[in-house]
């Protein structure tokens, strides 16, 4: 008999340009972007994101974003939720620091990503993850970049798992 808990987690997906990456992307990049991209990973009946903050969670939908645009379901996972807190303990108290957080190398999407393949072995949609280096590749994002990289998106309404002390 198998009485393994199984949890269903969910890959929410925020465009945080309203549409407008899509509309003039073409013009300012000279390729089309869908969107740019914030993402949370949704399991245990929270959503858990990572910002300029550290980590964080909400119940889901709850940030200031609203509803999310899209909702991917990433599968099922085997993980208690003791053991998910105490990982993502681990990761507030290193990796994922708010000092950490760089919009191109280290953000949201990556979070997501890494907890995608800790709770489910699969890796969220290669769109996101691209999302940089394509803005990147253009003589725009090149030089849009000094002022990108000072940016840090917290979106407020959440709160922060490792008592978002920046060591």
């Amino acid at each position: 008999m198998d009485f393994t808990t199984r949890h269903n987690i969910q890959l929410y997906i925020y465009d945080l340009s309203r549409g407008m990456a899509r509309n003039l992307s073409p013009i300012m990049l000279g390729k089309q972007l869908d969107g740019i991209w914030h993402t949370a990973i949704v399991a245990y009946g929270e959503e858990f994101f990572f910002g300029g903050e550290g980590i964080s969670s909400c119940p889901p939908g709850g940030t200031m974003l609203g509803p999310p645009d899209t909702v991917v379901d990433l599968g099922e996972t085997e993980v208690t939720e003791d053991i998910f807190m105490e990982y993502l303990s681990s990761l507030g108290e290193s990796t994922y620091r708010g000092d950490r957080y760089r919009l191109f190398e280290h953000n949201c999407n990556t979070f997501s990503n890494e907890v995608a393949q800790f709770l489910t072995g699969r890796p969220i949609p290669s769109y996101i993850t691209d999302l940089p280096s394509e803005v990147l590749s253009t003589p725009f994002g090149q030089m849009l970049r000094p002022i990108l990289d000072s940016i840090h998106i917290a979106p407020p309404g959440g709160h922060v798992i490792n008592g978002g002390r920046n060591m």
